[in-house]
């Protein structure tokens, strides 16, 4: 196994959400590496509850997690043109921890929808919020999964030969940043 350390996060909290299998495939499809999926079940960012109690320890967990990877996969649905309420909540979180777990870090965005542009909103979007934690955004290719439902096989792997060869390319380039970095 490799020591490389790859974060995946769903913005779908749905165990068997396509955004899900999209990650799972795009770690198989980068390689040999210590996979991990993060969990975005918290409570909803309040600055009252973080002054009475801080940071919830899911968000401190997501963060420790952020930080130790080597980089982090990405998968958005777009829910009323935009990523998940639950995604852009952790990202919330995470910005009230004390470190910044995103800096310099290699993330992969992609995504999954119903319709047919697959989420190209959403991502337009994740993307932007990405940005005032300086995090190393792979710019391309862009991965965006349409009509996500038949797009994956019993497996849970794309069967979308364009969308499998530019997740293919988005891994590569991921593997890329990683080791320039290193």
């Amino acid at each position: 196994m490799s020591d490389i350390k790859l974060l995946g996060i769903s913005g779908a909290l749905r165990a068997a959400s396509t955004n899900r299998k999209l990650i799972r495939d795009a770690a198989r499809l980068f390689g040999p590496c210590d996979y991990t999926e993060a969990d975005l079940k918290m409570s909803l960012y309040d600055g009252d509850e973080e002054a009475v109690s801080g940071v919830p320890e899911a968000a401190q967990l997501l963060a420790r997690q952020i930080a130790e990877a080597d980089a982090v996969l990405i998968a958005t649905p777009e829910y009323n043109k935009g990523p998940s309420g639950a995604l852009k909540n952790a990202l919330d979180w995470v910005s009230r921890c004390d470190h910044r777990p995103w800096l310099d870090k290699p993330v992969a965005v992609m995504s999954s929808a119903a319709g047919i542009s697959g989420g190209v909103r959403a991502q337009v979007l994740l993307r932007t919020y990405l940005l005032p934690f300086s995090a190393r955004i792979i710019a391309a290719p862009e991965v965006h999964v349409g009509n996500c439902e038949s797009q994956f096989d019993s497996n849970d792997q794309l069967t979308n030969e364009s969308a499998t060869k530019a997740l293919t390319t988005l891994m590569k380039n991921l593997n890329r940043e990683i080791e320039l970095l290193r």
